[in-house]
């Protein structure tokens, strides 16, 4: 039995497709000699994949009522009836809508998270007879929503000061005669941020009576799955860096910059069915290892950068 290569090609080089527009490429196929087959199909796929935490509901629970998946694209098409590949080079061209016709009627955005994964994939199966073993392949690609016109003043509105100290955290009055004094001020430029751009602001440490050792940013996804027996909520990280190292000099401003990795963010989502959404923590690292964290709710969106900007896109 002939060997058969073979791959999917998109015409598109970075994957990325938003929702309404064709999925167009080929199959491409390479056989040294003429190769039998039983008939070529390629699916179409697109599930969102929900798993319960085993904090909230248990190990055993988790693995017996994980929450049924969301298929939101699911065709097949036959690319060849039962036949011969040519030897050399041959191809099979497909296009195929991004439109999902079920609910929830709309196309998520393509994320890669712990809890909740949206994912899409081509599927190209090759069928043999039973003495020779069918063959698969699969292309993963990308949706993304479409960018909204960028308001703004409204990202103005949401600039958020801060200011913590001892008496601003949640602590028992006891716990705060033992937390060092110290007054940490700053702004976030926005809490709706666009996936795209980086989040922006500045902190100054006014006074601290104990070296500070490490100031560092963390951010964090958080993914609430629902089902008939009810919910499972999860805070993970998703990546820290440092903005600030050993003892800072005091009245100093210190930038905040952090750029949000692709596929483990997306737009805030909140659907019937689950949620994706995203809190910002700001770590201050004593000396003697005490930490304070001090939390900010944002809110992430897609958004086209202004005309006169110079911003790229990032190529996502």
């Amino acid at each position: 039995m002939s060997a058969i290569n073979f791959e999917i090609r998109l015409n598109k080089e970075n994957k990325i497709y938003h929702e309404g527009e064709l999925l167009r490429g080929c199959v491409h196929f390479n056989c040294p000699s003429e190769a039998k087959h039983d008939g070529i199909l390629l699916t179409l796929e697109g599930v969102v994949n929900l798993q319960l935490s085993t904090k909230n509901v248990g190990l055993f629970d988790a693995f017996y009522n994980s929450v049924k998946p969301i298929t939101l694209l699911n065709t097949t098409l036959e690319l060849a009836a039962p036949g011969k590949l040519a030897s050399g080079n041959s191809e099979f061209h497909f296009e195929l809508p991004l439109v999902c016709n079920k609910e929830p009627r709309v196309l998520y955005e393509t994320y890669h998270g712990v809890f909740i994964n949206v994912n899409y994939q081509l599927r190209c199966d090759v069928k043999r007879s039973f003495l020779a073993k069918s063959l698969q392949k699969t292309q993963q690609f990308c949706i993304q929503n479409k960018p909204t016109p960028l308001d703004t003043k409204a990202l103005a509105n949401t600039e958020v000061n801060f200011s913590i100290s001892p008496e601003t955290l949640q602590k028992t009055a006891k716990d705060r005669i033992n937390i060092p004094r110290f007054l940490i001020t700053g702004k976030l430029d926005q809490t709706e941020c666009c996936v795209t751009r980086p989040l922006t602001g500045q902190l100054t440490v006014q006074h601290s009576e104990v070296a500070i050792k490490s100031i560092e940013l963390q951010l964090v996804r958080v993914e609430t799955c629902g089902c008939a027996e009810g919910y499972s909520k999860d805070a993970t990280e998703i990546q820290t860096i440092q903005i600030a190292d050993g003892n800072v000099c005091p009245k100093l401003e210190i930038p905040i910059y952090m750029i949000l990795p692709r596929l483990f963010t997306c737009p805030t989502l909140i659907t019937k069915n689950f949620k994706i959404e995203f809190e910002l923590n700001l770590v201050a690292i004593f000396k003697d290892d005490y930490a304070i964290t001090e939390n900010f709710q944002i809110v992430l969106k897609r958004t086209a950068p202004p005309a006169d900007s110079k911003l790229n896109n990032r190529g996502i």
